[in-house]
């Protein structure tokens, strides 16, 4: 979440950003006042493949803390790739509605984790579910999320848009703009928009301005 951190503070670290703002009071505040992180689920993995690492949810809670201090209202959306795609399990042969289903569920799964680790080191969140489910988070309120945020709480959206044929980033998307958050910013696995799958194409290109013709075009 490096590149995240550098996003928000004028391409400054977190660190340097909360150094500079405790020994100056008059220091210029974060680039961004609201922002929604998409975070992917494999972000989440270890390396052992566990689908959610001690280590990594600990990282993520801390460098996100460290954003939280500087005033900054922050929005989650986490995928459930550690756990399950709907994809992977239309192309095994579950029924794609019901493949969605399952993904939705492994995301808030995720959240819950991200969750519990980020109040053990003393931040305030909400888990809310676009499909509900009472007895174990809130459902998905726009204006009780916004308030959340207003009163300095972390509000982590799981279950993606609540229905199927529809992937976690454009929940995200869609969140982003309910909440009316200033930018979008996603943690995943590669650093930027390739012409194929970098990890599997060697030679994939990494478009440094992607416009929408070219989207369609290409």
């Amino acid at each position: 979440l490096d590149d995240i951190s550098r996003s928000i503070n004028d391409e400054i670290s977190w660190e340097a950003a909360i150094a500079h703002k405790k020994a100056s009071p008059k220091a210029s505040s974060p680039k961004y006042r609201r922002v929604l992180l998409k975070i992917s689920g494999e972000s989440l993995m270890g390396e052992a493949g566990s689908a959610l690492d001690q280590g990594a949810l600990v990282r993520l809670a801390e460098d996100i803390k460290q954003v939280h201090a500087m005033g900054v209202e922050i929005c989650l959306v986490v995928g459930a790739g550690n756990i399950f795609r709907g994809l992977a399990g239309a192309a095994a042969g579950i029924e794609r509605s019901t493949a969605d289903g399952m993904g939705m569920l492994a995301t808030v799964i995720n959240a819950l984790g991200v969750q519990s680790m980020l109040e053990s080191v003393g931040v305030p969140t909400r888990v809310q579910s676009a499909i509900r489910m009472e007895a174990i988070c809130e459902s998905y309120i726009r204006r009780r999320a916004i308030r959340h945020m207003e009163r300095g709480r972390i509000v982590i959206f799981a279950a993606g848009t609540g229905n199927p044929y529809f992937t976690t980033d454009t929940a995200a998307a869609l969140r982003a703009a309910e909440m009316e958050c200033e930018v979008l910013l996603k943690g995943t696995q590669v650093d930027g928009v390739y012409s194929a799958d970098p990890i599997l194409h060697a030679n994939a290109e990494r478009y440094e301005r992607l416009t929408f013709s070219r989207v369609l075009r290409d």
